[in-house]
Order: C-alpha cells, then sequence, then structure tokens
C-alpha cells in the first residue's frame, strides 16, 4: 500500500504553519529572545490556578454537559453583556469549546463545504485557511493594505463576495497586525451584510486587549447579530493558553447544529478548566486590568523602537503584536528573520507566514517582559547597522 495515496488532497496539499520552522530552530539555540510565540508571559492569575486545584481536590473529574456547565455559561452570557453589550442565551446560544480554535473549526465544518467560499481577509491567524480548506470550501483572500491601517473596507468586502460565498471571517483585533475596527468603521460592512446569505465568523479572541477605545463586535448590530458567530476564549485575556478553554455565541439554529460536531468529535471541554474560568469570569477583572496596562507600555516601548531604527511600523490598536515593514532592507520576511535568530538570536516572525500580503512585514510579539523587548531591540539595532 502507498500510504501518500491514502491522504486526502486537500490534507496533503496544504502547506504546514509558517512559523513552526522557526520555533523548531529556537530549541536548537541558547539565548533566543522570543518575540515570536503569541502567548501571554504572565502566569494564570493565582485565585483562577486555585480553583482548578481546588476542583480536583474535590474530586469533580467528570464529564460536563455537551455544551459546558450551565454556571459557566451564564458567567460567559454576563461577561458579555457587561463588557461588549451582547446578549446570549446561557440555555442554546454558548458552547464551551476546547480553545477558540475549535470553535472556528466546528463553525466552518457546519456552514461550508466543496463548492463554498470563505472570505478571509489577511495577514490574520494562519488557523482560518487551514480549516476552510479541511472542510472542501475555497479560501477566498482580501489582502488588506497598510494604507488603509489594516482595516476591511466596504469596498474590499463587495469586490470578493460572489454567489459562493458562505462566510466572512472578521479577525478584529487582528493577529499579527494589532488593527481594530471602530463602531463607524464597522457600519458600512453592517450595511452591506445585513442584506446578504453569508455567515460572520468574528473572532474576538483578542477582545480584552484593546488599548484605546473598548473593543466592539460587529455581533453588537442587531441588523447582523443572527448571522454572527462569536469566537472567543480564556488563553490571551486571562493567559489560560495551556488550559484549552474558548467558546462559541450564535443564534441557538447554528448553534444546535454546531454542538452535533462538538458531541461526536469532543463530548466536552475540559471539567477543570471550566472551574477555573468560572473563577475567572466573577473575579477576574482587576487582574485582566494589570495586564493590559503591562501590555500597553511594552507596545509604546516596541513600537517607538522598531521606528528608531528607521522601519515603518503601523500603530496596532489591538492584541499584543506589532507589524513593521522590512521592506528597506531588501531583504524577504524569511530571510530576515532567520538571519536575525542565526545572528543575533532575536525569534520575530515572518509575515507572509499570515498570508501572502504579509510579505515584506515580521511579527513581534509584546507579551514578553520589559528586559527582553529592550534587549530584543538591542540586538535588533546592532544587525540592522550589520546590514548598513
Amino acid at each position: 500500500m502507498i500510504l501518500e495515496k491514502m491522504i486526502k488532497d486537500n490534507v496533503k496539499n496544504m502547506p504546514p504553519s509558517g512559523i513552526r520552522k522557526f520555533f523548531d530552530i529556537v530549541n536548537e539555540m541558547d539565548d533566543v529572545i522570543s518575540l515570536g510565540v503569541g502567548e501571554p508571559d504572565f502566569v494564570t492569575p493565582w485565585n483562577v490556578r486555585e480553583a482548578g486545584i481546588y476542583s480536583l481536590e474535590k474530586g469533580h473529574t467528570h464529564y460536563s454537559s455537551n455544551a459546558g456547565f450551565i454556571e459557566l455559561r451564564q458567567e460567559i452570557s454576563k461577561y458579555l453583556d457587561r463588557k461588549f453589550n451582547l446578549s446570549y442565551n446561557p440555555d442554546n446560544e454558548i458552547i464551551v469549546t476546547v480553545g477558540g480554535s475549535e470553535g472556528i473549526d466546528i463553525a466552518l465544518r457546519t456552514l461550508v463545504g466543496p463548492g463554498d467560499e470563505v472570505i478571509i481577509p489577511e495577514p490574520s491567524f494562519v488557523a482560518y485557511k487551514g480549516c476552510t480548506t479541511f472542510t472542501g470550501a475555497t479560501p477566498k483572500v482580501i489582502n488588506l493594505k497598510a494604507e488603509n491601517d489594516f482595516k476591511l473596507t466596504r469596498e474590499e468586502l463587495e469586490d470578493a463576495i460572489t454567489e459562493k460565498t458562505k462566510v466572512l471571517i472578521m479577525p478584529f483585533p487582528n493577529n499579527p497586525t494589532g488593527a481594530i475596527m471602530t463602531k463607524e468603521e464597522l457600519q458600512p460592512l453592517v450595511d452591506l451584510l445585513k442584506e446578504k446569505e453569508i455567515i460572520i465568523l468574528s473572532d474576538e479572541i483578542y477582545a480584552e486587549l484593546s488599548y484605546d477605545e473598548p473593543h466592539i463586535s460587529i455581533a453588537s448590530f442587531k441588523e447582523v447579530k443572527d448571522q454572527t458567530v462569536v469566537i472567543n476564549g480564556f488563553s490571551k485575556s486571562y493567559a489560560m493558553t495551556g488550559w484549552r478553554l474558548g467558546y462559541v455565541c450564535g443564534n441557538s439554529i447554528l448553534l444546535n447544529e454546531m454542538k452535533k460536531i462538538h458531541q461526536y468529535s469532543i463530548m466536552c471541554s475540559p471539567t477543570t478548566a471550566q472551574y477555573a474560568a468560572i473563577e475567572a469570569l466573577k473575579n477576574g477583572d482587576e487582574s485582566v486590568s494589570k495586564m493590559v496596562k503591562e501590555y500597553n507600555r511594552r507596545r509604546r516601548v516596541l513600537v517607538d523602537g522598531f521606528r528608531k531604527l528607521g522601519l515603518d511600523c503601523f500603530e496596532p490598536l489591538g492584541a499584543f503584536y506589532v507589524f513593521p515593514s522590512i521592506k528597506a532592507t531588501g531583504m524577504t520576511s524569511d530571510e530576515f528573520c532567520e538571519d536575525l535568530l542565526k545572528k543575533e538570536k532575536v525569534l520575530t516572525v515572518p509575515g507572509n507566514a499570515f498570508g501572502e500580503c504579509g510579505e515584506g512585514f515580521i511579527r513581534a510579539c509584546y507579551a514578553s517582559s520589559m528586559d527582553n523587548i529592550v534587549e530584543a531591540l538591542k540586538r535588533i539595532e546592532r544587525y540592522l547597522d550589520g546590514l548598513k
């Protein structure tokens, strides 16, 4: 048997994540400063960890309901209402998932298949294109532009929509650019989409990490709420990446179908993580606020640092990434990141890992200590001086 022939083409032809090879290189090096991993450097707050530990001590080690503990769904509902003016019934409009990534996966598997198109604004999270392709649907990429602050415009969206369009992914606040969409910028998209039979998949995992103004969810527009599925979770805002807990919210008609996939493939999310998440939502606001304040401080240092080094750097207003242009060096994104890593031991990620339009940029994550950020800037300055 030739095993390669047994693998589906849409899996075999999907290249591995462009990020991974750099992490593989790092594993063989010492003294590397990483601005590459999209993960908080903070430890999960103690009260949240304690709640998880206590649940184990009490022997709470059994399955929850498929959609997650009702208490957790109730807390998610209250949190979304007070933070983002979103109203979801905890009984049938919220599913607790294994990270936000599972939410993206089950939403796409529910909604699209061969012959359908999914609009994906890029640069954006690498999983969108992969999850779309694995369903057999076709990714339809919109190349966002630096001159538009990497925001999605109505004109760009209108040009991308065809009779095959079933889903639009809204990746804001954005990984890797840090771009956000304001209420005024979302309104023209809403005006267009409310007339279309298109589901909006709004990935809001970085919603808490919005610096100059509060995050606005496209689901807060009544005209498109029923056609919007919101993805969120605990990884970024509560520093809970390893707990693998997220949630998906939407109209019960959609979620009832998504829950079928969740039931058969996952059963339920980890119960220890669910108990911890209940505590996070009840008593985690102060911890989140402290982390966001520190991210904002690091953001300013890193953005200003890149600009002082002569690299054009878009002002990121959300998430915890900066996306400077390295076009002035004449190098490709891969060449720059690989050479910087080998010569100065600073890990950044090539912008083209997040879509072809990211070529000429790099992603640097400021979810790292201030000492590391300052030292990384010194090393990058030394590297750039060596190119002159």
